[in-house]
């Protein structure tokens, strides 16, 4: 029986580059059935208990939750907007993690960051990684491709071979986990 990846870009950029690394880690693992999803489609009030309380959580949030709940592993590439989360993802991280306990279903994970510069989203990357860890206790294995445009091509993947060998790594990881 196919595996099941869900992969998302924590952007709501329509041209996310995060996206398009998610993609292509999710479409490296043979024998699974990708979904990408896409922010955007899940756009919700900004999270406050007081709305909340109002008017509960929204039904979008119940159907990303189940998204994840159907996976056996999850892939998500972070954008870096001012060092940490995009607005996009917090927003929908928040609403998620009200509906219970366990936000990321004790699944599996490939954390991942790009950006156009040197450091490849590190930073944001680090956040999630020693945030996620606390939160679920599977398997998390991460990568950051730092300079997009100059290491990653819609027809190649990753071109550097250093940086090749180094998501290889940490896809292997993520594989034997799920």
């Amino acid at each position: 029986m196919s595996k099941k990846i869900v992969a998302f870009g924590a952007s709501s950029s329509k041209k996310s580059i995060n996206k398009q690394l998610a993609t292509y880690a999710a479409n490296q693992i043979a024998g699974t059935t990708a979904t990408v999803l896409d922010l955007n489609d899940y756009e919700m009030p900004i999270y406050s208990i007081d709305k909340e309380n109002e008017s509960g959580i929204p039904d979008l949030a119940h159907q990303f939750k189940a998204q994840l709940k159907a996976a056996d592993g999850i892939i998500i590439s972070f954008a870096e907007h001012n060092g940490a989360y995009s607005a996009a993802f917090k927003n929908i991280f928040d609403w998620i993690s009200r509906i219970d306990k366990d936000t990321w279903e004790s699944k599996p994970m490939l954390l991942l960051a790009t950006s156009p510069g040197g450091r490849g989203g590190k930073t944001v990357l680090d956040i999630a990684v020693n945030k996620f860890k606390f939160m679920n206790q599977s398997t998390i294995a991460s990568f950051s491709l730092p300079s997009f445009q100059q290491n990653f091509s819609a027809e190649k993947g990753i071109t550097d071979t250093a940086l090749q060998a180094a998501f290889k790594e940490q896809l292997v990881i993520f594989e034997a986990a799920i």
